[in-house]
């Protein structure tokens, strides 16, 4: 699809509003523009998706998580979690926002959505695995069982050069990827008790209509009441998972009743945080 065009647009869909993305990708296929995702993730599938010569894809694509600051913390102990110690992310520097939702793994969430319409993919397709050493950022596999890879170091450089150079390469003199200095490389299933924000996503996503926007929508506002140190870490999902059931769903048929829609699920997330700041 990406490959019939022929310009380039650079584009990230930080925060995913699904009908704005479909938009997007609908006007782009009306013109010579391509939709070039940024994102590590997305770009890896798109890298290692159209190499030369291999068999179709039949198995699922692959996506990497870091799984935060807290992959390894207790969960006992998540109901003292600051939000200074939440955006203290162990791989990559990011903002406050950015970074809780890395915590939360609503960052990864909301990539399965991104790709999934980049990609036209059923949320069922798209894997994702924690992977704490962020070496690899992406993976599709192919039916004759060969599995290719994207590996880099964690900076967003890398995406970005591959998409304004795309088909060639940046020479922005980065810092290699030290494997032996990794020496190895781990992987395990997301935990959905650990980042039920995650679980949420994925939810959204299989539901369709507007809940992608309204879980975008209300996740920008429960981050925002913890970095303020109003709500608990974990409210954060107890917030969103409020919103998605308590929103009442509009018809989705413009821009602006998306607009509406974000602006009525961010009112039921902010009455559901002045809730949990009274408790």
């Amino acid at each position: 699809m990406l490959m019939d065009v022929v310009s380039v647009m650079p584009v990230s869909v930080a925060a995913p509003l699904k009908h704005y993305t479909a938009c997007s990708m609908a006007r782009s296929s009306r013109s010579t523009a391509k939709l070039w995702p940024e994102r590590s993730s997305s770009c890896s599938f798109f890298w290692a998706s159209m190499q030369r010569g291999m068999c179709v894809r039949k198995l699922p694509p692959c996506l990497t998580a870091s799984g935060g600051p807290f992959r390894d913390t207790p969960l006992e102990d998540f109901t003292t979690i600051t939000p200074a110690a939440a955006i203290k992310h162990p791989n990559w520097s990011m903002g406050p926002k950015i970074s809780i939702d890395s915590a939360t793994m609503m960052n990864k969430g909301l990539e399965v959505i991104e790709a999934a319409w980049l990609f036209d993919l059923p949320s069922s397709s798209i894997d994702v695995l924690v992977h704490p050493q962020v070496a690899i950022h992406g993976m599709v596999y192919f039916n004759d069982g060969s599995v290719i890879a994207q590996l880099g170091t964690a900076d967003m450089k890398t995406p970005i050069s591959y998409a304004l150079a795309w088909p060639g390469r940046l020479d922005w003199r980065p810092e290699p990827l030290d494997l032996a200095a990794l020496g190895t490389l781990t992987f395990q299933e997301v935990d959905s008790t650990r980042y039920p924000c995650f679980a949420l996503a994925r939810q959204a996503l299989e539901s369709g209509g507007g809940m992608p926007t309204i879980l975008n929508a209300a996740n920008e506002v429960a981050v925002d009441a913890f970095l303020k140190t109003q709500i608990s870490f974990m409210d954060i999902a107890d917030i969103v998972a409020h919103s998605l059931e308590k929103t009442t769903e509009i018809p989705i048929d413009s821009l602006e009743a998306v607009m509406r829609l974000d602006r009525m699920a961010r009112q039921t997330a902010e009455d559901a945080c002045a809730a949990a700041a009274s408790r």
